[in-house]
């Protein structure tokens, strides 16, 4: 089951054969149930999970008790909580698997070893990074720039799959609306 990864690193550099081992060596594949959590808010994010498949998701609790998706993880996506990965300080956030789901996940130890080891993997990691970020500026631009509807019919329209898979209302929460409006919405009452 690594294979997805490597064929994913695969994308953005070539790795020797010995490289591939001493990759292979480090990784472990877990099985995650369906809204198990990977991460609670508090602990100390010591992991990043690459998604084989299914689903995951990061959220947080928000001030009014509801909980408000920032961010989903699919197959081929890393998760985690950068800032409490990188400065070991609690998290902020919520990691759930969305569906019974498998990941590689990486200890932080482990994954700055192979970042000397392999130097490659730094150029991975850092191309990862920057899309994820741009992702990031992405949907908050959408957030300031269009209306609920715009943003719904925006991301139906970009993932039109990922739509007819996820949660109602963990898709309202990251398109930030309420489950109410989504029903609307989809019922074509809008």
């Amino acid at each position: 089951m690594h294979e997805a990864l490597f064929r994913h690193i695969e994308k953005f550099t070539n790795l020797e054969p010995s490289e591939i081992d001493t990759l292979e060596s480090c990784l472990q594949l877990s099985k995650v149930k369906k809204k198990e959590h990977l991460l609670q808010e508090g602990q100390i994010c010591n992991t990043m999970y690459f998604v084989v498949k299914g689903c995951l998701r990061q959220y947080i609790i928000n001030t009014k008790g509801s909980e408000q998706t920032l961010q989903f993880g699919i197959e081929n996506w890393w998760i985690t909580d950068l800032l409490s990965y990188h400065n070991h300080t609690p998290s902020n956030f919520y990691i759930q698997a969305v569906e019974n789901s498998e990941v590689i996940a990486i200890e932080k130890p482990t994954l700055e070893a192979l970042l000397i080891q392999i130097p490659k993997l730094e150029r991975y990691f850092r191309i990862v990074s920057q899309k994820s970020f741009g992702a990031m500026q992405m949907r908050i631009k959408f957030l300031f720039t269009m209306s609920a509807e715009e943003r719904y019919h925006h991301f139906n329209n970009q993932f039109p799959e990922f739509v007819q898979r996820v949660p109602q209302y963990m898709l309202a929460s990251y398109l930030d609306f309420s489950a109410e409006f989504m029903s609307k919405i989809r019922a074509g009452k809008l």
